[in-house]
């Protein structure tokens, strides 16, 4: 077991500073998120996890449900609840097209010119970044999170994480998926 992870054991970043829970970001939670590549709440495999930790940096497929009527695009947001940080650790931010109804394995990583997928630069991370916890700090969850937006958002290639959500116009339904990792 890790020094530090055993350290910081009891420190989480906790939901309430999830996206998901966000003032502006509420909305239907009608879409049905789901991956191919595991089971919802189970062990993510090794094959999505950071290459630091051992895994391929590979993003899994995801798909979701109908497009809700008169959605201009999709966000999708993955992060870390348990990370032991004041705020849960963002793991990639991707703006959709309306059109998707999922993203191949894959997609989401930096450089990729998957269609219709624009993974943004948050100044800490572009594109999709696996889970590596530290070791011994327990298991962490990973929460898929994915908006239905009512209008088409245009950004800049590098954006400011809590700028950016705070722009986000009005959700018209959104859905969310998750998956552990532990070290």
């Amino acid at each position: 077991m890790g020094f530090l992870g055993t350290l910081l054991r009891n420190r989480h970043a906790g939901d309430t500073g999830l996206t998901w829970n966000l003032p502006g970001l509420d909305g239907p939670d009608t879409v049905t998120l789901s991956s191919p590549d595991f089971t919802a709440s189970g062990p993510i495999p090794r094959i999505h996890v950071a290459k630091r930790a051992g895994g391929e940096n590979l993003s899994p497929e995801l798909r979701w449900s109908a497009t809700p009527p008169g959605t201009a695009g999709w966000l999708l947001v993955i992060e870390d609840p348990d990370a032991p940080t004041t705020r849960p650790f963002l793991h990639c931010l991707a703006l959709l097209d309306p059109a998707l109804t999922g993203v191949p394995r894959g997609a989401l990583a930096a450089g990729t010119t998957t269609p219709g997928v624009r993974v943004l630069n948050t100044r800490l991370t572009r594109g999709y970044r696996g889970p590596a916890p530290i070791k011994g700090h327990g298991p962490h969850r990973y929460v898929f999170q994915l908006f239905a937006l009512a209008e088409r958002l245009e950004t800049p290639e590098t954006v400011h994480y809590a700028e950016f959500v705070a722009g986000v116009p009005p959700v018209l339904a959104r859905g969310r998926y998750e998956g552990t990792y532990e070290r």
